[in-house]
């Protein structure tokens, strides 16, 4: 057993200096692995007790034990020794001491061994892991380097200080294109005690990392002159930060973009070329929701309903699809951003809804005429200006009668809303709002 003893002494040594484990953890596991394995092999032997290692720490040396109790009366031979013969091996022992009774380890060979090592397997990697999760659970939120290892098909494997992370391709960029050994910055966004995978997750999409890219660029970030207040994220496609300076005589949007954009270039650069409104932020929720529609100039902000946060936006004609935004991204994003639900509207559309309410809006006609021109011009003209497979009279008609009669009444919905109208499906509402995007020229 001298030259097993010296082997698992040698591994101990290396894998705790190779895993950064505590030494004395994985001593004690290869104690409780031989004494598995000599129990084991005693009881095949119809040898029952209760067993016990241990290895010198200096020598690397093993010594299996069986417990026995000191007892007056032996009732359970293999548990229990009698006072007079204890005595005989310890002449100071008393009833109800514990005897150590050294064993012949001789003949535990490559099978006690093997058990030792399948035990000692196990304990490390469950000491590792919670060697990880202790060094991982405070770091959550901080950006890291990590290096790219290895790719998997829904992952990709990286490895931050010698520990393995994964990257999911959910929370990579869209843009992302990575090669083995490349170095990339990720946020560390949880750890995980028990997952069989690797146990720090990260991510690329995480709005953490886009404030921690400010933090690491802007100096008055950084030292606490200028805060982020919110930051939300379409990852790899938009971003909307707000920003509040402490110091009156600091311009807190001024200061992230830096010189000639020099400062949110590079995070530009670092996230595949998303693009990033840095916005303002103010106590006033008029003047924060029109900074939020950057670069949208809005004309007024009405807060319809301060309790449900709803809100009205009115932008000029010009301004519609800029605050809008490409499929509504624009005006999703500053909802997100100051927490109200906006609502856009141009001039124009206020203009008529003025001129509907006065009775200006539409000439007189026949009593008998007005039903039939009311529902036919509307979906005649959605029609006329749009072309999409699908969309038929029968589904204009649904349309306009749910308040869609035309492409400008098309221009702010989204396409949950238009999935509202009956034989309407997904595919067929991100194809309009696409045709109404190009209508009017985006």
């Amino acid at each position: 057993m001298a030259n097993v003893a010296t082997t698992f002494f040698d591994s101990v040594k290396m894998i705790a200096a190779e895993k950064g484990i505590n030494e004395e953890d994985v001593f004690a596991a290869v104690e409780e692995a031989l004494a598995k394995a000599a129990d084991k092999y005693f009881n095949a032997q119809d040898f029952y007790g209760n067993f016990q290692a241990q290895m010198d720490r200096e020598t690397g040396e093993f010594h299996v034990y069986a417990l026995k109790q000191v007892v007056a009366e032996v009732e359970e031979e293999d548990l229990e020794i009698s006072l007079a013969e204890a005595q005989t091996l310890n002449p100071d022992a008393a009833e109800g001491d514990t005897l150590w009774l050294p064993q012949d380890t001789s003949q535990l060979g490559r099978i006690a061994a093997q058990a030792a090592k399948q035990v000692l397997v196990q304990k490390v990697r469950e000491a590792e892991r919670e060697r990880i999760f202790t060094e991982f659970a405070d770091r959550i939120g901080e950006v890291v380097v990590a290096e790219v290892k290895r790719f998997e098909k829904s992952a990709i494997i990286l490895e931050i200080d010698r520990v393995e992370a994964m990257l999911r391709r959910s929370e990579a960029l869209r843009g992302d294109r990575f090669d083995k050994g490349q170095r990339i910055k990720v946020v560390i966004v949880s750890v995980d005690r028990s997952a069989k995978d690797p146990q720090v997750q990260v991510s690329r999409t995480d709005p953490r990392l886009l404030i921690k890219l400010f933090e690491n660029e802007v100096p008055e970030i950084h030292d606490g002159t200028v805060v982020i207040r919110n930051c939300v994220r379409e990852a790899g496609d938009r971003a909307k930060v707000a920003v509040h300076s402490l110091d009156p005589d600091v311009d807190p949007v001024g200061a992230c973009v830096g010189l000639k954009g020099s400062r949110v270039q590079a995070i530009i650069r670092e996230l595949k070329n998303e693009k990033i409104d840095i916005v303002r932020f103010s106590d006033d929720a008029a003047q924060f929701i029109a900074n939020a529609l950057n670069p949208a100039k809005s004309i007024r902000v009405n807060l319809v309903d301060p309790e449900a946060h709803r809100v009205e936006v009115v932008v000029d004609d010009e301004q519609l699809s800029v605050a809008i935004g490409k499929r509504g991204q624009n005006v999703r994003l500053a909802a997100k951003l100051t927490g109200w639900n906006i609502d856009v509207r141009s001039e124009a559309d206020k203009r008529r809804e003025a001129e509907v309410a006065m009775g200006l809006a539409l000439p007189e006609m026949d009593a008998e005429a007005a039903p039939a021109a009311e529902a036919a011009a509307p979906a005649s003209t959605l029609l006329d200006e749009i072309q999409v497979e699908g969309l038929d009279t029968a589904l204009a008609d649904r349309l306009a009668a749910a308040g869609y009669s035309d492409a400008k009444s098309l221009y702010t919905v989204t396409a949950e809303q238009l999935m509202q109208v009956e034989g309407m499906d997904q595919d067929l509402a991100f194809r309009l709002i696409d045709a109404v995007q190009a209508y009017f020229g985006e």
